[in-house]
């Protein structure tokens, strides 16, 4: 077998399996995006959608196969995708309004409505055919899933060809606009973002100090309840030492007792000779005990030997895995009560490290009073943490691996039946479509997540990461597959001239603008308002270009709000440009 016929068996084995194309064009376009040339990288998603449309159009062109994707496929992992990107912007969304109220929400509707404007009518005055405004809107503000939401127009029947033209051609000429100005986009974007300051003639690390010295405070905020990373420990003002029993007051005292006495110094094990006992069997002390106390290292380093013993070296009083945990507040003795009565009465080996209220931290302090509702978040030992939930009459959430299946179908089918709902509007049928119904629904769970933890949970981030990576490279796959073939009729003249100048101008413009908004008539700071450009933009690369510039981490301030609001207007616009072009 010579090599033309080695590869002809090859893509006729590909076009007859269309799994193993899908799989390929992951598994090529993954390490191909990565690669990076001075910063710079195509991305998964892209790397995946070149990778797709190389095979499928090499195929079609060189041996006359077409690869036949199954649509129900794409149509899956796309709503699965979309209902993950709303789990993740959903907290960010409603909690980063009351920091950057109204000016973070003026600066994303700047940027996303602009480049809808740009895009919209300057392919009516270039020409371009239907198809290549959406793909220019999905690719110059580098949000590949505004493809599936204008594949989803055409699907749907939203979208009617015009005569003389196949869907198939439409499809190529989302994938061929998209292309070609999400590469210019990625690149120049960060460039952008990046020297706007000192475009300005500002000082970007100047800048950067000034934000951190008014945001200063909110240096030590917590992650919401159940969003990705509420369960890091951090650094505590809490350890745990051993000590041996030598003082005869303490002798015949219960551990429970003992807390009482004082509540700042828990006992978690104690060691009596070759048995190791917990804290939970409530055990009396007995001269000679080595016990394991946990507490405030100054109160431990003042008075534990005087109150005590000598403090020794034993790994197995010392010996406690702490876990952290949200309890949400049902209806319990509790309620109305201090944090400081609280913690005298339900607080044996646990440390409040923060307590939310309708989605929004609170300071702890010992006259806090919670209400029912709030979220209190506690690091302890599990045994200590259980005991406290039950105390509260309520559950601890942990962080965990596992992801409840329930509450993901339930959120799909919700999705899908109120995006399937469809309005017709002088003779235009809306509808909110299936995919951006499951990131709605995504948003709305995740939201309900922050104010009780147990709703919709537990979801590990993991999981939801996944499903956002592994959704959309398959929904790019199958749709690779689709316009492989036809690509190449959507390069014909100067179309990809128009397409590469349409496609920097939309994505360069709108932030610019938003930089002047909130530049000259808001007064804000530089840095923030670098971040809440990129956010705009949904540029994490470009954010992070701006805190090089600002020597800074400010710049994430303005991002999260922005970003989520543009996640989802941008959607609709797609949608809204299939329908209306």
């Amino acid at each position: 077998m010579n090599i033309s016929e080695l590869f002809s068996f090859i893509f006729g084995y590909i076009a007859h399996n269309p799994f193993v194309f899908l799989f390929l064009s992951i598994a090529i376009g993954y390490p191909l995006g990565k690669i990076s040339i001075k910063g710079i990288n195509l991305g998964s998603t892209a790397g995946t959608l070149v990778v797709g449309v190389g095979i499928a159009l090499t195929a079609f062109s060189v041996y006359g196969l077409r690869i036949d994707a199954p649509g129900l496929v794409s149509d899956i992992f796309l709503m699965m995708f979309m209902y993950a990107i709303g789990m993740k912007v959903g907290p960010q969304f409603f909690s980063g309004l009351a920091r950057g109220g109204l000016d973070f929400v003026v600066i994303g509707l700047i940027v996303v409505f602009s480049n809808f404007l740009i895009v919209f009518f300057g392919a009516k005055l270039l020409g371009l055919a239907p198809g290549y405004a959406a793909g220019i809107i999905s690719g110059s503000y580098t949000v590949t899933a505004v493809m599936g939401v204008a594949q989803s127009a055409i699907t749907s029947g939203a979208f009617k060809a015009p005569a003389g033209m196949t869907l198939d051609q439409v499809s190529a000429n989302i994938a061929a606009g998209y292309a070609i100005s999400y590469i210019l986009s990625s690149v120049f974007i960060i460039l952008l973002i990046k020297y706007l300051p000192s475009m300005f003639g500002i000082d970007p690390v100047k800048a950067g100090k000034d934000a951190e010295a008014e945001f200063g405070a909110g240096g030590d905020t917590e992650a919401l309840p159940s969003t990705n990373g509420f369960s890091n420990l951090g650094v505590l003002p809490l350890d745990i030492r051993a000590y041996r029993v030598e003082h005869q007051e303490l002798v015949g005292q219960s551990i429970e007792g003992l807390f009482h006495r004082y509540p700042h110094a828990a006992i978690l094990k104690l060691v009596r000779g070759d048995e190791v006992i917990d804290a939970a069997d409530n055990p009396k002390l007995e001269l000679g005990d080595i016990i394991g106390v946990r507490g405030n290292y100054h109160e431990l380093i003042q008075g534990g030997e005087s109150r005590v013993g000598v403090e020794v070296d034993e790994p197995r009083a010392r010996n406690v895995d702490i876990e952290v945990a949200d309890i949400h507040l049902g209806k319990s003795a509790f309620i109305g009560k201090t944090i400081e009565e609280i913690s005298k009465e339900v607080g044996f080996g646990i440390y409040l490290k923060a307590l939310f209220r309708q989605g929004h931290q609170l300071p702890v302090l010992p006259q806090s009073v919670v209400e029912m509702g709030d979220v209190i978040r506690v690091a302890g030992s599990e045994w200590c943490v259980q005991q406290a939930a039950k105390k509260l009459n309520s559950n601890p959430i942990v962080e965990s691996t596992l992801t409840e299946t329930f509450y993901l179908a339930l959120s799909l089918l919700i999705g899908y039946v109120c995006g399937h709902m469809s309005v017709t509007l002088g003779g235009i049928p809306f509808a909110l479509g299936t995919s951006a119904g499951c990131m709605l629904t995504g948003i709305i769970f995740s939201f309900l997540r922050t104010r009780n933890p147990a709703f919709g949970g537990p979801m590990s981030e993991g999981a939801r990461s996944f499903l956002q990576d592994i959704g959309l490279s398959l929904f790019v796959a199958v749709l690779a597959a689709t316009v492989g073939p036809k690509i190449l009729a959507s390069f014909q003249g100067i179309v990809v001239i128009k397409i590469a100048a349409l496609g920097l101008t939309a994505a360069l413009v709108p932030p610019l603008l938003a930089w002047i908004y909130g530049l000259y008539f808001r007064k804000m700071n530089p840095a923030i308002l670098a971040g809440a450009c990129a956010g705009g933009r949904n540029s994490t690369p470009a954010m992070k270009g701006a805190q090089d510039a600002c020597q800074s981490d400010m710049p994430a301030v303005g991002y999260p709000v922005p970003y989520a609001l543009t996640s989802m207007i941008v959607l609709v616009l797609g949608y809204l440009t299939m329908v209306l072009y």
